[in-house]
C-alpha cells in the first residue's frame, strides 16, 4: 500500500513571532519537527515505535530556503513526506504554502537511524522494513559539506538551558539555528532575515554545557562553527544566506 503526504494547517500566533511580526526560525523548525513526528507515527515508524525497539531518529542535516516568512495571524499549510531512502537513514522534505496556495518555504532534512543505547547507526531496511518513500523532492539538495569559518569575525558564548533539551535528552535541533542567528552583530540582525539555511549536526550537546559560536561574515553570507564543553568538540556547522528586510 502506497503512502500519502502529511498535511497540517497552522495559524501563526503572536508568541511564535519576532519583533517584526514574522515567524521565528526556531518556531519554523519546531513546526517541521511537529509534522515529521506526526507523520512518522502515522506510518508506524515514529518515536513511540522506535523507543519500544531501542531505536532513534537523529537529524544529520537541514537545508531550508525561505522566500518569505509567514506573519502573525497568517494561516499556512505544511506538507511533509519521506522523499528518499538511504542505507542507514532517510530524507524527509517539507513544503509551506500560504493562504493563496503559493509556496513560501521549502526544506529538506536528512536523518540517521541509530541504536539508542549504543549510539550506533543502523541499516534502515533491516530495522524498519515497512519504511516507504514518495520519490519527490521539494528541494533538490545533496547536503553539500559546509566549510569551517576561515576567520573569527564574531565569537558568542551560550550556556545550554534546561528548556533546550528534548525527549532524547540532548539539545533540540531547532536550537542550533537560533544560536547561529543570535551570534551575528545586532545591527545586522535587526535589518536582515535568513533566506537560506544549511545545518550539519555533528554531535549531541547536553544540559549545562558551555557553547561557543565562531562566526565568519562575508557580505550576506555567514558561516558558523558551534563547539561545546571544555574540549570544544564540534556540535554543528551552519551556513546562512541573508536578505535585507
Amino acid at each position: 500500500m502506497s503512502i500519502s503526504k502529511f498535511v497540517r494547517e497552522y495559524s501563526i500566533r503572536s508568541y511564535e513571532c519576532d519583533r517584526n511580526g514574522l515567524l521565528r526560525i526556531v518556531a519554523l523548525m519546531n513546526i517541521f519537527q511537529d509534522v515529521a513526528d506526526s507523520h512518522a507515527s502515522d506510518l508506524g515508524v515514529g518515536i513511540e515505535h522506535c523507543l519500544q525497539h531501542g531505536l532513534a531518529w537523529v537529524g544529520s542535516n537541514y537545508h531550508i530556503k525561505i522566500n518569505r516568512m509567514p506573519k502573525w495571524h497568517e494561516k499556512i499549510v505544511v506538507n511533509t513526506w519521506p522523499s528518499a531512502e538511504k542505507k542507514i537513514g532517510a530524507i524527509r522534505d517539507f513544503e509551506v504554502k500560504d493562504e493563496r496556495g503559493d509556496i513560501i518555504i521549502v526544506a529538506s532534512s536528512q536523518w540517521i537511524l541509530i541504536d539508542f543505547a549504543r549510539k550506533r547507526p543502523l541499516f534502515l531496511r533491516d530495522n524498519l522494513p515497512q519504511y516507504q518513500v514518495i520519490e519527490e523532492r521539494t528541494l533538490c539538495t545533496d547536503f553539500p559539506k559546509i566549510p569551517l569559518p576561515e576567520r573569527n569575525d564574531i565569537t558568542h558564548n551560550f550556556r545550554v538551558r534546561y528548556d533546550d533539551i528534548d525527549v532524547n535528552h540532548h539539545v533540540n535541533n531547532a536550537i542550533y539555528p537560533l544560536w547561529a542567528t543570535e551570534s551575528v552583530d545586532a545591527d545586522f540582525r535587526l535589518n536582515h532575515q535568513p533566506h537560506e539555511i544549511e545545518v550539519s549536526f555533528k554531535k549531541e550537546c547536553l544540559y549545562g554545557e558551555s557553547v561557543e559560536v565562531v562566526t565568519q561574515v562575508d557580505n550576506l553570507t555567514t558561516l558558523h562553527c558551534l563547539t561545546a564543553g571544555e574540549e570544544k568538540h564540534e556540535i554543528a556547522r551552519l551556513r546562512i544566506n541573508w536578505k535585507q528586510l
